[in-house]
């Protein structure tokens, strides 16, 4: 994986695990990461990944039906 660089103000409360979050969160409801690929970007568990999207204010749940089975037969 590659990095990235982000200056942000130190008086923005943010962590960067938060900005990591805030990325993969929005690499995946855009189609362009799996659940998987953006829960390894942020070093957690898939389940924990999908646990955590309502604190970043994400559906987990955009799939299609087939697109969601696929997904947890793949878990």
């Amino acid at each position: 994986m590659g990095k990235i660089i982000l200056e942000i103000p130190v008086d923005v409360p943010v962590s960067s695990f938060d900005i990591g979050m805030i990325v993969a969160s929005k690499l995946y409801t855009a189609g362009l990461l799996s659940s998987g690929q953006a829960a390894q970007m942020v070093g957690l568990s898939k389940r924990t990944f999908l646990e955590l999207l309502v604190k970043f204010d994400t559906p987990f749940y955009s799939y299609t039906f087939s697109e969601l089975e696929e997904d947890l037969l793949n878990a």
